[in-house]
């Protein structure tokens, strides 16, 4: 029953796609070529001509959606994520167009109307599956469009399954059962009971209108894995296995193909990869050098108010710990008094700290002092984007301290971060920071470092916990 309505659903929502990128065009060209009183803007190209270009423009955006993934089932698909996905798909489907109108040397199409289509396509269709995604967790929660699942294996990843279905109601999840060989029939956990035994699949299913059977069995139970994998391919029953392995590999593996041998990698980086490594590297040489020049000012009066105002040198040299676990030079403002004893290595900077300046609360408390790490970025030490580096006293005590610290080493470390934009920098959680820095770690993206760009602008210069 789900299969057909999942079918219903992405026919539905192709037909509501073609509609928005039509209603989203046309309402571009209106904006272009109408005046708010109706007056026909000066435009080359008739009407039709341009209604043309819908034909190349409909189904290229179908295909681009398609491709991003956005007629997958959204119970489980973050709106971030989605949103995401609209963004690349219409980034891609603009620049082709673009590109087309080039090749046919059509000079006469208004690039600014594609722009302003580019807009429109965005918000309308995220604004259309946002109405959706609503309507079908509404009914969900109200018992229509259940996906009815088995879970096979009693074991660590079934209780995490169960506990994110009862956390999210909205998915439309409804738990048959569980089938396990190593607990008795009637133990349950948050009212799921065991209702069988693994050889029970077969009855289960002839009995059942089942969706979906999600295998969590434990690690010492993987033998019999093949044969429940055949049981339910046999009955054309949608298969999820979710492995009980987080507290051996608590992230998120990925695999590749080595001449058809699936090898799974413990941790995906993104920025691994050459090619995301090179453009990550020449935005940050084109991005810090255009806000060097810009920074150059404020910077200038910054030194002069910070000689006149207290001894020692203008620019504060420190060694942290980047990529690969190298130390480099990281440049400040200095913002404390100097103190030649070397105890500030070992001293976390605290709130009301008795060592800082009268205007290094002020370049601390806006984070000017930080301006000066642009150049650190241009060395190549720094990223713009990326986890805090801290120094060698404190990396040496967080490894041994916290489980996967030291993976923030293997990208440069950033001026700003996804942890200091969500509040944590300065005094405050450490395990809470390295969280943040891992999940940017593994799910790196241009659109990404956007973000957090622009989330620094907004909140991240000025912080509570920045003293």
């Amino acid at each position: 029953m789900i299969r057909r309505n999942q079918g219903y659903l992405n026919k539905l929502q192709i037909l509501m796609d073609a509609i928005i990128i039509v209603a989203a065009y046309l309402s571009a060209w209106l904006i272009k070529f109408k005046s708010v009183l109706g007056n026909e803007a000066e435009g080359r190209l008739s009407i039709r001509t341009y209604l043309y270009g819908l034909v190349i423009l409909v189904p290229l955006y179908l295909i681009l959606y398609a491709v991003f993934h956005l007629y997958t089932p959204k119970r489980v698909q973050a709106r971030r994520n989605e949103l995401f996905a609209i963004i690349e798909a219409n980034t891609i489907g603009v620049i082709l167009f673009i590109l087309v109108l080039y090749i046919v040397k059509q000079i006469d199409f208004s690039r600014s109307m594609m722009l302003i289509f580019y807009g429109l396509n965005i918000v309308y269709e995220y604004s259309a599956r946002f109405c959706l995604r609503r309507l079908l967790r509404k009914m969900r929660k109200k018992g229509f469009n259940q996906k009815h699942i088995v879970l096979v294996g009693y074991s660590r990843a079934a209780e995490g399954y169960i506990d994110r279905i009862k956390s999210f109601p909205q998915w439309g999840y409804r738990i048959v059962g569980i089938l396990d060989d190593n607990v008795e029939v009637g133990t349950s956990y948050r009212n799921e009971k065991v209702i069988g035994r693994v050889s029970d699949i077969k009855d289960i299913l002839n009995e059942n209108d089942i969706d979906e059977m999600t295998i969590t069995l434990g690690l010492g139970e993987y033998d019999k894995l093949e044969e429940i994998v055949s049981i339910c391919e046999k009955s054309g029953v949608h298969t999820k296995f979710i492995p009980d392995y987080n507290n051996i590999i608590p992230t998120i593996p990925y695999i590749e193909d080595v001449e058809g041998l699936p090898v799974i990698n413990i941790r995906h980086v993104p920025l691994s990869d050459g090619f995301n490594k090179f453009a990550k590297r020449i935005l940050d040489i084109v991005l810090g050098f255009i806000a060097l020049i810009i920074a150059l000012p404020v910077m200038f009066i910054v030194m002069i108010l910070i000689k006149v105002t207290s001894k020692g040198p203008v620019i504060y040299k420190q060694k942290r710990v980047g990529l690969h676990n190298k130390e480099f030079e990281m440049y400040k403002f200095r913002s404390m008094r100097v103190e030649n004893d070397g105890s500030d290595t070992k001293k976390w900077t605290t709130n009301d700290d008795p060592r800082v300046t009268g205007i290094g609360k002020i370049i601390r408390k806006t984070s000017i002092d930080e301006l000066p790490q642009l150049i650190n970025v241009l060395k190549g030490d720094m990223s713009l984007i990326g986890p805090r580096p801290e120094r060698r006293y404190f990396v040496e005590q967080f490894k041994e301290e916290i489980p996967r610290y030291m993976i923030k080493h293997q990208v440069r470390p950033g001026m700003t971060g996804w942890a200091q934009v969500n509040g944590y920098r300065g005094d405050t959680d450490i395990r809470k920071r390295i969280e943040f820095d891992l999940y940017y770690i593994e799910n790196w993206s241009f659109l990404f470092d956007l973000k957090i760009m622009v989330l620094t602008v907004f909140k991240g210069f000025i912080n509570k916990n920045a003293y």
